[in-house]
């Protein structure tokens, strides 16, 4: 089913970039407002990752579930729903009067996220020829990516200016017209429908909420047999739905896909990127604020350098991928991305500003070239009937990446570092920089054997 009006391609990539930009955010607009919370709540840096966390586990546990929906009923109906929840979640963070109460809202902004990003990735891809696809996507990349500029900039002014509640409150008026116009203007398209059962679904949503919870707090927790026990709970759950996905005449996640090793490496190596790239932005404005004494707007205002790239890269970047193809722009997006991190450490200690931009500047470029790149791997190995669920899975991982990224770069600085001084955090900062730039370079091993599309497309044509 269409929509009665016509719809221009540029109208088609604002309304369907909109649920990423907002999605994109709520974890970006946090970052600056993280001390502000820490201070206010009285938590300890362990404790204040589940801000971030309790967001990004929730979308990646219900994500396949929010888009097999999409797929069965319509993914604007899908894209819609997640839009109107995420919209009530952020008023329920926005009166939050304690961490626990902040933590339960970003879960329930987390379920209304969930499906914001991939089916709006699943409406854009299904409305256009596949020669399009990666400008397309390049552009919804670079849109979503304005949250990436002024998701720091805005959260820092909003704390400056008034208090953190508010950084929630701004996604009122913003959900609210997004809902208007998708529901007047987005196409209705279906998919692959999938049959879900309630034992797939607990399985799936408790599998992956628990081993991830386990990981962020084992390092930590002086309870740790408990934390075992959770963990080997969540990974049974996680064994026992994969067994019965392989069986299944429906999948929720149907493995063969993952028998393509376009598909299997490129959602690989985009956990590995958004890994590197979320332990870099839970820390790098606390570090401005603690380390350089910046304030909060000042701190979102400093990280321009590293956010600003997206939108001016990602456009071009898709450009690049429909000419190239997308395995050299994913093996620079991930090398430029781990070399930035790694001069951020051996740079960290200086006073001089100036010094820390090259490097912002060369971790923004890569994410932009190997973000677009990635998800043209990811979804150019699928037929489209299997779009939604590509999309899902390729969220999934990209979701993953970043709270298992979150949770590696806390137990890291944890281990070295502490945020009661200056010193003390510099040392846990430098170090956490350089995990996260490993990661980013052990994307590249991943993404060596890749084989572009534009590499296929030939082959096909000579023969």
């Amino acid at each position: 089913m269409m929509t009665k009006q016509p719809l221009h391609p540029i109208w088609l990539l604002v309304l369907t970039s909109l649920g990423f930009f907002m999605s994109m955010m709520d974890s970006m607009i946090v970052t600056t407002a993280a001390t502000a919370i820490r201070t206010d709540f009285h938590i300890s840096v362990t404790t204040l990752q589940w801000a971030f966390n309790a967001y990004n586990i929730t979308i990646a546990a219900v994500l396949l579930v929010g888009v097999a929906l999409g797929e069965w009923f319509g993914r604007r109906k899908g894209y819609l729903w997640g839009l109107t929840i995420f919209t009530v979640g952020s008023v329920f963070c926005a009166l939050a009067p304690n961490i626990d109460w902040l933590i339960g809202a970003r879960v329930i902004a987390g379920v209304g996220a969930s499906v914001m990003t991939p089916l709006s990735m699943a409406i854009l891809t299904n409305a256009l020829p596949v020669s399009q696809r990666g400008k397309a996507l390049g552009i919804w990349g670079g849109i979503g990516g304005l949250a990436l500029i002024i998701g720091p900039s805005l959260g820092g002014l909003i704390v400056s200016r008034l208090a953190w509640p508010w950084i929630f409150w701004l996604n009122v008026p913003v959900g609210l017209l997004a809902v208007t116009l998708s529901l007047k203007y987005l196409p209705e398209s279906t998919g692959t429908r999938v049959v879900l059962h309630p034992l797939d679904v607990v399985a799936l949503v408790g599998g992956l909420a628990g081993i991830v919870w386990a990981l962020a707090v084992l390092p930590t927790t002086s309870h740790q047999v408990g934390v075992l026990v959770v963990f080997v709970v969540s990974g049974g759950l996680s064994g026992w739905f994969l067994w019965r996905q392989r069986r299944t005449t429906q999948p929720l996640v149907p493995l063969s896909l993952f028998a393509s090793r376009r598909f299997t490496g490129g959602n690989l190596a985009t956990f590995l990127l958004y890994a590197a790239m979320y332990g870099v932005v839970f820390f790098l404005p606390q570090f401005l604020q603690v380390v350089r004494g910046t304030d909060a707007l000042h701190a979102g205002l400093e990280i321009l350098p590293w956010t600003g790239t997206l939108v001016l890269v990602a456009p071009v970047a898709g450009k690049l991928v429909d000419r190239f193809g997308e395995r050299p722009l994913a093996l620079w997006g991930l090398g430029l991305q781990g070399g930035g991190y790694l001069l951020l450490a051996f740079l960290a200690p200086s006073s001089a500003y100036g010094l820390l931009i090259p490097p912002l500047v060369l971790a923004g470029s890569g994410l932009s070239l190997a973000g677009p790149a990635l998800q043209k791997v990811v979804l150019g190995a699928v037929e489209r009937p299997a779009l939604g669920q590509a999309a899902g899975i390729y969220n999934v991982c990209r979701l993953l990446g970043g709270a298992v990224g979150t949770a590696a770069a806390v137990l890291l600085f944890t281990r070295f570092g502490n945020p009661q001084s200056a010193t003390s955090f510099l040392t846990g900062f430098q170090v956490t920089m350089v995990g996260m730039g490993a990661l980013s370079l052990m994307g590249l091993g991943v993404a060596w054997p890749l084989v572009s599309q534009s590499v296929l497309d030939s082959e096909s044509l000579q023969n």
